[in-house]
């Protein structure tokens, strides 16, 4: 359906401006929660400011940006405290700490639907198994709780279970095959129907629906192949697809089908690319899937803004906004909205009783602190999200400020 190859050949015009801002406002978002699942960790919810540093890469701020102009640019989220000794600590607001308590209560109410979503993924898979790690990296984007690896996953055996490998690989293994779940969300919207039972996965013929920029004029050139692709039969995600033909029509039309379904599953209708290719072999996908994802420009749109690329499912989106948010997605529009903020630079509090902080402070000194598991989990989600790479272009000079109203104005202005 295009010619392109890379993302960097496209013309302006296939380029979905509204969608360029949301990854804009998510990246922004991305950095804030991490700080905050760090915070999270400590037994006081308090950290050193120099314990900061180490997290620069994932906080995306490399020297010389300082980490506490960061911290007094969410004054509704984070506050700073400084004890009896000079050293300078960082902390939650109560507000900041009740929508922790808030995010917990919803991941827990959403986890029948996570739990059917990671059920799926495996049901999909051609060994009906994942390699454990590959699925913690779409931990925030199917909703599940930080401790998915050490926990979550064993709390539901009737469905999945944790096998190691000889070579000590954890993988995620499928117990039973539900039926019920065996249906595409594609199916579900455009049949009406509620599950697959009865049904065996097998030839569909379902268009995908399509939306291009209302300034793309080329969707008439390439009418007819787009017509002749949407009339195409192929595999269902949930049918076996060993025997397909690596670079057959049918094999990339199925490897639309499962890209479609896993975006589906996400919160936000949207992964990191980085995500994606980690599931060729499992998942049965082209080994060039970018190039896949840039074909299919209507169904999919891939943002390169930042170091990594991000795809979205073009459907669940009308501009900037979501069609059908979560509460999920709703709980980080709240957290979006209190980051920011316009002002002198407020003195920082000193505390007289800090003892407890003081005895973790010598503890510190001494560099005997090691991260856990989920800590390390944290490290890598958001490491995968460079959040600020791409922002040269729309960053504020005042570094007094940070308004994500001020982002979308200036992306606007460049595009």
């Amino acid at each position: 359906m295009t010619s392109s190859r890379r993302v960097q050949d496209r013309s302006k015009n296939k380029r979905i401006h509204y969608l360029e801002i949301v990854k804009e406002k998510w990246k922004i978002l991305s950095k804030v929660l991490f700080l905050m699942e760090l915070l999270k960790k400590e037994k006081e919810m308090v950290i050193p400011l120099r314990s900061l540093d180490r997290y620069r890469k994932q906080l995306n701020l490399p020297k010389p940006h300082k980490i506490t102009d960061f911290i007094r640019k969410c004054p509704k989220l984070f506050e700073l405290y400084k004890d009896q000794r000079g050293t300078l600590w960082c902390g939650m607001t109560k507000e900041a700490e009740d929508l922790l308590e808030e995010e917990e209560r919803l991941i827990e109410e959403q986890s029948t639907k996570a739990v059917e979503y990671v059920t799926r993924i495996l049901m999909m898979s051609v060994d009906k198994r994942i390699q454990l790690d590959k699925i913690a990296h779409f931990r925030r984007d199917f909703g599940l709780p930080i401790e998915f690896r050490t926990k979550w996953v064993n709390q539901y055996p009737q469905h999945f279970r944790v096998e190691k490998s000889k070579d000590g690989v954890e993988f995620l293994e499928l117990v039973n095959w539900n039926p019920a779940w065996a249906i595409t969300e594609l199916e579900k919207r455009t049949l009406g129907l509620n599950d697959g039972i009865g049904r065996e996965p097998g030839i569909l013929s379902l268009p995908f629906p399509l939306k291009f920029p209302p300034n793309y004029k080329k969707v008439y050139r390439h009418g007819g192949k787009i017509e002749h692709f949407q009339k195409r039969s192929y595999l269902s995600p949930y049918a076996d697809a060993r025997e397909l033909k690596a670079g057959s029509v049918e094999f990339d039309k199925r490897a639309v089908a499962v890209m479609h379904e896993l975006l589906s599953f996400t919160i936000e209708k949207r992964l990191v690319t980085d995500h994606l290719t980690h599931f060729r072999r499992e998942l049965v996908m082209p080994q060039k899937l970018m190039r896949l994802l840039l074909k299919h420009f209507g169904i999919f749109y891939v943002s390169e803004r930042g170091k990594r690329f991000s795809v979205f499912l073009t459907e669940a989106y009308e501009g900037s906004e979501l069609i059908e948010k979560c509460p999920l997605v709703l709980w980080k529009e709240k957290v979006l909205s209190l980051i920011g903020y316009r002002g002198k630079k407020k003195e920082v509090p000193t505390f007289s009783d800090l003892s407890d902080m003081e005895e973790r402070d010598i503890i510190e000194e001494k560099d005997i602190i090691e991260d856990d598991t989920e800590m390390e989990d944290t490290c890598a989600d958001f490491e995968e999200e460079e959040i600020m790479g791409g922002l040269d272009a729309v960053s504020p000079t005042n570094d007094d400020e940070l308004e994500i109203s001020h982002f979308c104005n200036s992306y606007k202005g460049t595009s």
